[in-house]
């Protein structure tokens, strides 16, 4: 809800899909308005209708901990992707996804030390970013934030195609989304997020730059 709550706190209208009636307080109390729509069952032309007249689209669900293989394939990839084509039938062109630093549709096998579960989170989220990115009728940008964490957020960040692994607070994450929804020269750009010391604002300029 942190992305809904900055942008409805600028006076965006911002609206939040979510799975089940009963999750629709949390988007009211941020000042959004909720949409009860399943991505893991929905059509392209239903999620098409709640995207009309909408500037842009954010893709940042997930699976969540404790999900095995099966829903990371159904929400982290095919979710994702049945939100890019229902942007592109809307004609919103503007287009978001939040990724995972190490996304890799071609990872083969389970390295050493991974959790396998975690290996196929990690080819779910490569194989949607690569879906994304190879539409012509969106302008996308791929976030690949590093480990995210609840602590409060500085408002500085390393944001760079390539960053190394940190952690990243998710109120920073949710910040730079609004940074980046707000600057389309960063369309086209693949970037990684950690936590860091550049301001917001002058980490967007320099990626867009």
């Amino acid at each position: 809800m942190r992305l809904e709550r900055l942008l409805a706190g600028r006076g965006d209208g911002a609206a939040g899909i979510i799975r089940r009636p009963e999750q629709a307080s949390d988007l009211l109390a941020a000042g959004a308005e909720p949409v009860v729509c399943d991505l893991e069952s929905a059509s392209v032309d239903e999620v098409a209708r709640h995207l009309e007249g909408a500037d842009a689209a954010v893709f940042a669900a997930g699976a969540g901990p404790g999900s095995g293989t099966a829903r990371k394939e159904t929400v982290d990839r095919d979710a994702a992707v049945l939100l890019a084509d229902a942007a592109e039938q809307a004609g919103v062109r503007r287009f978001l996804i939040v990724s995972s630093m190490g996304a890799n549709a071609g990872l083969e096998g389970t390295p050493d030390g991974m959790d396998p579960v975690f290996a196929s989170y990690l080819r779910a989220k490569g194989a949607a970013d690569d879906a994304v990115r190879a539409r012509t009728a969106l302008d996308w940008t791929v976030l690949r934030p590093g480990r995210l964490t609840d602590d409060h957020g500085t408002g500085r960040v390393r944001l760079a195609a390539e960053t190394g692994r940190a952690d990243v607070t998710r109120d920073d994450v949710a910040a730079v989304l609004v940074a980046l929804l707000d600057e389309p020269r960063t369309a086209g750009l693949t970037l990684e997020l950690v936590g860091g010391e550049t301001p917001i604002p002058e980490a967007v300029a320099s990626v867009a730059g």
